[in-house]
């Protein structure tokens, strides 16, 4: 999945003739706190509620605000995963989308990578979450997927957590069965070391956990 495909159709960029209150307010209607500067197709900037609160006249244009962050952007065909990296580490509520010639042709925000990363991570999906702790040289998915198909079940989705200063590493998988005991079982003959597992068709706590985690493993 690249960028092109996921940028949103309902926030419409500022110009630098709209006013600091005009933007606050644009802000609270789409729920971000921040949004590109844009004249016709170019990309000035990306401005933030602090931006705007740091000049305590509201009433003045953009263009006379400083901007602290200067051009964050992804190109169209950056992968979804590149997008998650950018914005993690700026901490961003959306990020701007530019084509190969550097043209701005839209922004993709927090809450549509949530949403395309909860159809990547199959969490719509009915069934178990496993979370196994493992040294980076023991990792081995074949033997995993072998463990788990073994049982009837198969893995929908999984994604690698790990430390920089730690040669352990986490894995989640998300498989496709409800009932996961028999799973955990051969994992645990196998003296893999589950670290967490959830059965429950609602995990919307953990998930977010999860997802916080790979956020956090992203911004590297």
């Amino acid at each position: 999945m690249i960028a092109k495909n996921i940028i949103t159709d309902s926030v419409q960029p500022l110009k630098t003739s709209d006013t600091g209150l005009y933007a606050l307010n644009m802000m609270g209607e789409y729920k971000v706190s921040h949004l590109p500067i844009v004249n016709n197709i170019e990309l000035l900037g990306l401005i933030s509620e602090s931006d705007i609160y740091s000049i305590n006249n509201f009433e003045q244009p953009l263009g006379n605000h400083k901007l602290s962050l200067q051009h964050p952007f992804v190109s169209e065909y950056q992968h979804f995963y590149d997008v998650i990296k950018i914005v993690s580490e700026l901490k961003l509520t959306l990020i701007p989308v530019l084509s190969d010639e550097k043209k701005y042709i839209g922004v993709i925000t927090l809450q549509d990578l949530t949403q395309h990363f909860s159809k990547i991570a199959s969490i719509q999906n009915p069934g178990g979450i496993i979370v196994l702790e493992l040294s980076s040289v023991d990792y081995l998915l074949t033997e995993i997927a072998q463990i788990v198909e073994s049982n009837d079940a198969k893995i929908l989705s999984l994604y690698v957590s790990s430390h920089k200063d730690s040669r352990k590493m986490e894995l989640t998988l998300k498989i496709n069965k409800m009932d996961i005991g028999p799973v955990l079982q051969t994992f645990n003959r196998y003296n893999y070391i589950v670290k967490e597992s959830y059965s429950e068709l609602t995990y919307s706590e953990d998930l977010q956990k999860r997802f916080d985690s790979f956020m956090s493993y992203l911004n590297v």
